[in-house]
């Protein structure tokens, strides 16, 4: 899970926006609970230590991304040295993207295949979640940026397997109007 970033469009940790009755980043670590993953795994940096003190952070190991500035491509080198060596890949979720599906992470590790990256293909085009095996760790580790891990699914290209999931992109948050539309959608499917 990616929840580091500093916020610098939003102006406030858009971890902690209000949402569904706990904050942003509540939502999507439940969402994470919900599947028996053998590991979690939550990279934290902007505002670390209240995001901590505001967030539970139960069930998953939090590695801090001091260098979270730089782009997401360091939490997911950070994230990727934390994987204990008997997990043969990971899913990689973000945590200002509460819309994503518990079906969607389903549908994206049936589909998978042996393919070395997974990534869901919505009517829309190509979002979050990603599935990654052990092989691609290597390649992460040395991404750089904030599109660095899209960068790797390019050079890849058909060995990456695109697996069809139901509905459109995710929203994420990195603006105020982003936090509205999520805000107007929530209140549309509740």
């Amino acid at each position: 899970m990616l929840a580091a970033g500093g916020s610098t469009r939003l102006g406030r940790p858009k971890q902690l926006l209000p949402y569904r009755g706990g904050v942003l980043l509540d939502a999507v670590l439940d969402l994470a609970r919900g599947h028996p993953f053998e590991q979690r795994i939550v990279a934290l940096g902007g505002s670390s230590d209240l995001v901590r003190a505001t967030v539970d952070m139960g069930g998953f190991d939090v590695v801090i991304n001091d260098e979270y500035a730089t782009g997401c491509s360091s939490s997911i080198a950070r994230a990727v040295g934390a994987v204990r060596s008997d997990i043969d890949g990971i899913v990689l979720l973000l945590g200002d993207q509460p819309e994503v599906s518990a079906d969607a992470i389903a549908a994206l590790l049936a589909g998978r295949g042996n393919a070395p990256i997974a990534v869901t293909r919505y009517e829309n085009g190509l979002g979050h979640p990603f599935a990654l095996t052990r092989a691609t760790f290597p390649a992460l580790a040395a991404l750089h940026g904030d599109r660095g891990v899209w960068k790797l699914i390019d050079r890849l290209g058909s060995a990456v397997a695109r697996v069809r999931v139901d509905g459109k992109i995710p929203r994420d948050v990195d603006n105020d109007e982003d936090y509205r539309q999520l805000l107007a959608g929530a209140a549309e499917s509740a």
